[in-house]
This record gives C-alpha cells, structure tokens and sequence, in this order.
C-alpha cells in the first residue's frame, strides 16, 4: 500500500499570515519540516497541499523547487483538498501533518503509522485523546475513509479540519497512539507570534543541527522552562475552535492598541473570545460574517450610522458615481456648497457650515470656533463629546467628574495638565447646578446633548438657553448622535430651542464619514480668526452620501419610521419582561432603545443574552439602535428568539447559577447611561 504524507499549508494563516515561509534559522520554516519529515521511514511519498489563492504561488514554487510535489485545491474545502491531493498522489495511505509544526519528529511519525497497520484500522492518531506535544500532531487514514467522510458530511467544519469526520464513535474503526506521560500541556506549534519566537529560539539553541528529537525538546523544556514561557497560555488546538473573525481580533490585538478604533466595536464589549468581530458583507439590517455566516443586526447597527440600513442602494450608487468621477483634486468639491445649503434650510437659524468626517471632529471643531468668538476658554458640558483633551480634561484631578457622562472612571493619561479647570461638567435638567457654573466661573461655551435619555423636564433647555443669551454664552447642541433621529434634523427642533451651534455625524452619511458643524454667522465666521484645516475634509464621498440620504430621508420620512420601531421594540420587551416576572430599566431616545436588568447580575445576563442570541443568528444585547429595514417579520423572529433566554434569566434569578451557562468571560461594561 502507498503511503504519502500530505502536509497542508498555506500563506493566508489569519494570525500569523505567510507563516509556512517565515523563516527559522534562515530556511522558511517549511522546508525545515519537511526536511525532518523525510527521515520517517514508513512514507513513501510527500506532498504538500495548498490552496489557490495567489498568495500560496511563493509557497507553492518553493516546495516544488525542492523537489517535492504540489498540490493546489480548495481554499475552504480541506477535505476536499486532501482528497483530491491523496487522489493524484495514487495513495492508499494517507498521513496527515500540518505546516506550522516544524518540530515533526519521524520517530513518532513513524510509531502511530505502525499502529495503524498492526491494527488494520480506517484511522489512527496521537491527537485525540492528545499526549504528545502540541506540534507532534500526526494522522493516518486510509483513502477509502477519507472518500466517505467527503461524500458523507455536509457540515463546513469537517471539511475545514479534514478529520473529525473520522473521529466520530461509531463509523470507523479507529484507535490512538498515547504517550506513557502526558505531555499535552506543552506547546510547540507555530500559531501565532509568541509560538514562532519559542520555535525559533528552540531550534537556535540546537543549531545547526535541525534533526534533533522530540525527546530532547522535552529535556530542554525541563532545563530551561524560561524558553517556553511566552506560548504557555494559549489553549490547544484553540484555533479550530474560533472562527476567522475570532483568530483575526486575537492577531490586531498584537498590532493595534485596543485592537481597534473604536471603544464600543471591541468583542470585549460583547462577547469577549465569541464574537465574530468582523464583517465580509452587510446589507439592509443583515451582517454577514468572515465565515460567511449571516446574523439579523437587533444590536447597535454600525454605531447608529446606519438608520436607511446596512448598503442602501441609492446612497451607494451616488457614491459609485463619485468614485468613477474622482472623489479628490486640486480643486474642491462642488457637493460640499450643496449640503451645506441643505442644513442651512433645515434649521433656519443657522448661516455657516463646517465639515469634517468624525464626530471627534466635529466637537474639537465647535469647541475651537466658539472659543475664538468669546474669547474664553472655560466650557460648561453635560453629555458625550468625543476623546479630544478638552473633552477628556473634565476629568484632571477628579476622575468622577465623566462619571455621569459615558466615561465613568476614565483616566485622563496624555491630556496636558494645564487644561484642568477648562471644561466643566453639569448634570441633565440640573439648572440650578449649571447656573452656580455660569456665575462661580468665567464660562464662555455651554455644550450639550439636546438628550440622550430622558426629555427636559420644567423648560430645562428654554432656560440654558436664555442663561446662555444672558451671559454671552455660544450654546452648542451637540447633535452627532441624535440628528435626523425623531425630527428631519436636529432634535432640538422637537423642543423649540434654538442654538448658536450643532453638530451633526453618524446618521448624515448613511455609514459613509462626513459630519457638519452649523452655526450662525456671528459664531461660525470665527473660524477665520484660527487655525482649522484637514486634507480629507475636503475629499467628496461624505458631502455626495450626505445629500443622498438626506434625499432618501426626507423621502421615505425615516425618522418617524425608526422611532416607531424603537417604541414598539421597547413595548415588546418590557411585555417579555412582565412575562417572566423579570424588572427591567429603559434608556435612550426610542431609535436608540435598550433596556438593562435590574439585578446585580445585570452585566452577566447582557452577556448571557448575546450568547444566546448569536447563537440563534442574532447580534443582539441590551440595546437596538433602528433603522428602517427592521421590518416587521425582523423584529418577530427576534422577538421569538428572545423569548426562552428571557426564560432562562429568570431561572438564574430564581436561583440557578448564570455563569455556568456562560462560555466564555463577561462581557466588558461600556459606556454608562445618563440618568
């Protein structure tokens, strides 16, 4: 019978990409291990299995040029892959390694081979139950077995880890190849970059002998654990159990400070080692992962940037238009006049517009001109604003001052000290408290969030802003996340209230950048006194999807139709609520609703929840920001999931522990409501 080892490897690894030719000791690490495989004395052929993403060519080439064989096949499909790889080789005997286990010992090789024909067996290996090292893994399957597993099983992960098809009780006749010892704990795989520095470091220390045995890695491991430790932590086999998003978050962690640009995109947020993490496609109020598995947004669709839903094809279709056109020159771009003449229509008051493409932006920009048109520095804030230092300087000396706005406990770290003292924060409907501000301190700009949950109560918005036309005060409505959310505008139009300033972003665009500073003349043609200039506020996508979905917008009336949603979402909840017996708190305008639990064992059920839920193929927590492709029938089928894990919550509030039922960590706490 023919026996061909048939080593898969690619280039596209998502947590540590090109891997298979980093080079260890100066030879790209795959060529290391087939040069060790070769000494087994029972393969009668090698052959290396890729797939044909152009990214494998170098890989490909280089296996060829050392004189093994190549197989290209589906990048998906391992099973496939081997199959048709055991096929063209004409084996009757498969043996199964993988690329990143450049510590492949012949003996061992070897050893579970003859286990597998002193018992006439379909399979056998030394992983499952696992003993020997992780990066020692070896299989061996007969053809025949590999064929029915492919024409057999329909479930995408077999196919993508080959064999656990085979491993089934039950279908096959299969055994295992056990060490005396169990030495499953140690880690000698090549995952990620802590598993390549330990590799390297082992084989420097043998150098420049590159056979040396997995025995005396163990005696080394012995001798000097320090050499081992930077791996120690990862779990086995943990990738076979994450999907691509998952391995692609623990990979921007090691790059990216944060892993992200944004606080409450992180997986932490909302299912810490779960959650998908990454989108391929998005379309109407569905998100499809990197998987390709496809999950109903019931959650915080793109931050609230999205109320015409995921991909709107009008807005995309004016963007298109811009891209083939060009979307930058030297001279400006026309769009940009046009949406700026819109907002003006849109709220009478206002004469002057200033773009930008974040909400961060478009607070430091306001904050910036309404100091030029006072000429004080002092800021009275309640609410959200953004990361920039003035904002974050509420809180030198006093890390409670944030405390009732979203950022709770935030340190301050890089903010320059001198600014303590410059922005002072104020409580919602607290006038009073505000007042003492104006009078105890030399306030020149008032800043604020028309609401976020809860509406003014006794004239509250009326009186800051007579106390702000009183006292020479620039009023800014900061607008960035409750525009064009219950009024075609800003919310402060509901109210009757007019600002100096306001901000708009999130919603403007449709999920392209663009946010707009209005103000009127007297406060705005300050910017011309200071410095407020950026390239890419010049580019043309924002200002083109801005019109676009303000077009759609003021069409469709989709304001009205989110927040209706969001009343009935928000029905509909505390009804499951009364259901169960279970005391739930509402929060946010009725297009950005949530609901927390009112129990101490609230952040554990969010989690809970979002388990649950994506589960069922749900991005789901506590919250649901609406837009219009929320449709009945959505909202329904959410409803209808929802229902058992609220039954399940209350269980744990009768007495039944939540965090068994959990896998994996709970959920980070974000930003905290304002009450």
């Amino acid at each position: 019978m023919k026996i061909v080892a048939i080593v898969q490897a690619r280039m596209g690894s998502t947590r540590l990409p090109g891997k298979v030719m980093t080079p260890i000791g100066g030879v790209p690490m795959i060529e290391v291990l087939l040069a060790r495989l070769a000494r087994a004395q029972r393969i009668d052929q090698i052959m290396v299995a890729t797939s044909a993403d152009p990214r494998n060519h170098a890989l490909r080439d280089h296996v060829q040029r050392l004189g093994y064989a190549c197989f290209v096949g589906s990048e998906q499909d391992v099973l496939d892959r081997y199959l048709q790889a055991a096929c063209q080789a004409q084996a009757d005997v498969v043996v199964r390694v993988t690329g990143d286990c450049p510590l492949i010992d012949p003996e061992v090789v070897d050893a579970v081979i003859d286990r597998f024909f002193g018992r006439s067996l379909d399979y056998v290996s030394n992983v499952s139950p696992a003993t020997y090292p992780d990066g020692l893994d070896t299989e061996v399957f007969t053809r025949e077995a590999l064929e029915r597993a492919a024409r057999e099983s329909t479930d995408p992960f077999d196919h993508e880890h080959v064999t656990p098809y085979l491993r089934r009780p039950g279908l096959f006749r299969t055994d295992a190849v056990c060490h005396v010892k169990d030495l499953s704990g140690l880690r000698w795989t090549v995952d990620e970059p802590a598993d390549l520095a330990v590799v390297t470091q082992i084989f420097q220390h043998f150098s420049p002998d590159i056979y040396f045995s997995w025995k005396q890695v163990v005696a080394l491991q012995d001798q000097h654990p320090e050499m081992f430790a930077a791996n120690q932590t990862i779990e086995r086999n943990e990738g076979s159990t994450m999907g691509t998003g998952q391995k692609l978050w623990k990979r921007a962690k090691q790059l990216i400070p944060g892993g992200n640009m944004l606080l409450s995109k992180r997986a932490e947020m909302f299912l810490p080692d779960q959650w998908p993490a990454y989108f391929s496609k998005a379309l109407g109020c569905r998100v499809w992962d990197m998987d390709g598995r496809e999950y109903i947004d019931m959650s915080i669709m793109g931050i609230g940037t999205n109320t015409l839903g995921y991909g709107h094809p009008e807005v995309d279709d004016a963007v298109r238009q811009v891209i083939d056109q060009g979307n930058m020159s030297t001279f400006n771009a026309p769009e940009e006049v046009y949406l700026a003449e819109r907002l003006v229509a849109l709220h009478p008051w206002a004469d002057m517009v200033r773009f930008a493409r974040t909400g961060g932006e478009a607070n430091a920009v306001a904050i910036r001109i309404a100091r030029a048109a006072t000429g004080k520095d002092k800021v009275a804030i309640c609410g959200y604003h953004g990361w920039h230092d003035w904002y974050l300087s509420a809180n030198l000396g006093d890390e409670t001052h944030l405390a009732g706005h979203l950022l709770p406990g935030l340190e301050p770290a890089g903010v320059p000290a001198g600014l303590q003292g410059t922005t002072l924060p104020f409580n919602y409907n607290d006038f009073a408290g505000l007042e003492t501000l104006v009078h105890d301190h030399d306030v020149g700009v008032i800043k604020m969030e028309v609401s976020r949950n809860m509406g003014p109560k006794n004239d509250f918005l009326h009186k800051v802003r007579k106390l702000a036309s009183d006292n020479g005060i620039v009023l800014i409505f900061d607008e960035c996340t409750s525009g064009f959310r219950q009024t075609f505008g800003g919310l402060h139009k509901l109210y009757g209230v007019e600002p100096d300033m306001a901000m708009f972003g999130k919603t403007l665009g449709n999920g392209y950048a663009v946010t707009a500073t209005i103000g009127r003349r007297e406060v705005m043609e300050a910017a011309q006194t200071t410095f407020i200039s950026s390239t890419f506020w010049t580019e043309r996508i924002g200002s083109v999807a801005g019109l676009k979905t303000l077009e759609v917008m003021e069409r469709t009336r989709s304001w009205e139709t989110i927040t209706e949603i969001g009343l009935q979402v928000r029905e509909k909840w505390q009804v499951l609520a009364d259901k169960h017996d279970l005391k739930i708190n509402h929060w946010g305008l009725p297009a950005l609703t949530g609901y927390t639990f009112d129990s101490p064992q609230a952040l554990q059920y969010k989690t809970l929840v979002t388990q649950e839920m994506l589960a069922k193929g749900f991005l789901a927590g506590n919250s649901c920001y609406a837009c219009i492709a929320h449709t009945p029938d959505v909202i329904d089928a959410y409803f209808d999931a929802l229902d058992p894990v609220f039954g399940l919550i209350k269980e744990c509030e009768d007495g039944r522990s939540v965090l068994p039922l959990l896998r994996g960590p709970v959920c980070h706490a974000g930003f905290k409501r304002l009450n």
